[in-house]
């Protein structure tokens, strides 16, 4: 018999009149049945959100700090288990799902931290004119108020972390929104969270129909929103909430550029690992993951062969297996659209080096060459395990060619050279430039967003913590400074 999943209200157990099922896009099984919330049920949630916030913004960081860190123990605890549940929802191999609890809890923890630190003020002296003497700022942060955390289905875990977390810290209410095909990860974290002492009506976990969610995203009771997802509804959140506090964590193209200096039987080795591994892992499916590989004509051919066969060793096929390295996409859906994007391009004139077939829901990591401008896979972002080469001329063409994209998330680097590095970083128009790696480096305390069409704001503990919150000043006057 299927569990059916109960949702989070406020901080209790709920259910309501409608349920969906959860399927594994690698056998087709439905792992769980979760309760939908009512439309009465959500009022409620936000309702109580709502009427706490100034009770939450007012607790002790001591009492926070506190909430966070059970959860740290408890996702620790509980890692296996949160780990075979990703894989049976997402699809996941179970290698890199454990991986993701790895990092989840690491999140939690940076949050702890923060939150015994954040908003101790800061002093300034006014009297540096003579308006001002005797006066003194103090200027500290408060909650902007209620968070709505909308999440994607490709980090069900982490990504709802990174959401709820620096929202607990700075003591901002959230209501969290889990992608529809994988919701179990987040209400297990629900679970976790019930186990505190944090106020009723501080957290709440929704799985709402995204068919609903225009409501919630108008909801002027819901000032802040932040948002990981497509491009599409990214940017149509911002259009209908104009004045709300938006922050948005899109799409991505992410490059790897090799430069003439990355030469060596080692450096290209390193560099077609890591390129191989992170075009392919979580099936492609990552906004940072390996889609365009620019390489300089010095070392093309040597990289290119050196990734094709590095691609073609990635163990493809059932994520339950420890060996298996790329797994199914969230659904067939999702695998017919990438088979779809390849298709067109190898009838435009790409040159299929490897890959290019589907099975179900999996789709074989496959690498590209000689990609026609204007093909849909040139210019958006697969979300699977495609990745094209691309031949350039030096490193003005190089940077050039890298920055030529409506997308702007991060790009990696391969070079020794310092200066180089800091003239990708000055002229690259995204949010991070990783220099020695692929772009999908990222840790999880470091700022993380986009540039054009990649979003707007930053994601990383303390820089969410910040976006949540806003300065507010103090000034005192007939001071004897």
């Amino acid at each position: 018999m299927t569990t059916t999943h109960a949702f989070w209200l406020a901080g209790a157990p709920a259910t309501g009149d409608d349920t969906f099922d959860v399927t594994n896009s690698w056998d087709g099984g439905v792992v769980g049945r979760v309760s939908v919330p009512t439309e009465e049920q959500v009022e409620q949630a936000v309702a109580a959100a709502h009427a706490v916030r100034g009770e939450f913004a007012a607790t002790p960081a001591h009492v926070r700090a506190a909430a966070l860190d059970h959860v740290v123990r408890r996702l620790a605890e509980r890692s296996e288990e949160i780990a075979r549940l990703i894989t049976s929802e997402n699809g996941k191999p179970i290698t890199w799902a454990r991986g993701e609890v790895g990092r989840a809890v690491s999140v939690f923890r940076w949050a702890a931290e923060e939150a015994r630190r954040f908003n101790g003020g800061e002093a300034q002296r006014l009297d540096t004119d003579a308006g001002g003497t005797g006066r003194l700022a103090l200027t500290r942060r408060f909650p902007r108020g209620t968070v709505l955390g909308i999440a994607p289905f490709n980090f069900p875990l982490n990504l709802v972390a990174h959401k709820v977390a620096p929202a607990l810290a700075v003591g901002a209410p959230i209501i969290v929104k889990p992608a529809p095909s994988t919701p179990l990860s987040a209400l297990v974290l629900g679970e976790i969270l019930a186990e505190t002492d944090l106020p009723a009506g501080s957290w709440s976990v929704l799985p709402v129909p995204n068919d609903r969610m225009p409501a919630l995203v108008r909801d002027e009771r819901l000032p802040v929103i932040s948002f990981t997802g497509s491009g599409p509804v990214g940017w149509g959140i911002l259009d209908s909430a104009p004045r709300k506090h938006v922050t948005l964590e899109l799409g991505g193209n992410a490059a790897a550029v090799v430069l003439a200096d990355w030469s060596s039987e080692e450096d290209l080795e390193w560099a077609a690992s890591r390129i191989a591994t992170f075009a392919n892992y979580q099936g492609g499916q990552s906004c940072i993951s390996v889609q365009r590989v620019i390489a300089d004509a010095s070392v093309y051919d040597r990289l290119a062969e050196k990734v094709v066969a590095k691609v073609e060793a990635q163990v493809t096929g059932d994520p339950w297996d420890e060996a298996t390295q790329v797994g199914p996409l969230v659904s067939e859906d999702a695998a017919r659209r990438v088979e779809a994007w390849v298709d067109e391009a190898v009838a435009a004139g790409a040159k299929l080096l490897t890959g290019g077939t589907r099975d179900g829901a999996t789709y074989a990591p496959t690498v590209l060459a000689d990609l026609p401008d204007g093909v849909t896979l040139a210019c958006e972002e697969v979300f699977g395990p495609v990745l094209s080469l691309h031949r350039v001329e030096g490193t003005d063409a190089a940077l050039a060619a890298a920055d030529d994209s409506k997308y702007g998330l991060q790009a990696g680097v391969f070079t020794h050279d310092l200066r180089t590095a800091f003239r990708a970083h000055a002229e690259l128009e995204t949010g991070g430039v990783i220099i020695g790696d692929v772009p999908s480096y990222r840790a999880d305390q470091m700022p993380y967003g986009g540039a054009k069409e990649s979003g707007v704001g930053r994601e990383g503990v303390k820089y969410a913590m910040e976006d949540y919150t806003y300065e507010r000043v103090l000034v005192l006057t007939g001071l004897a400074l």
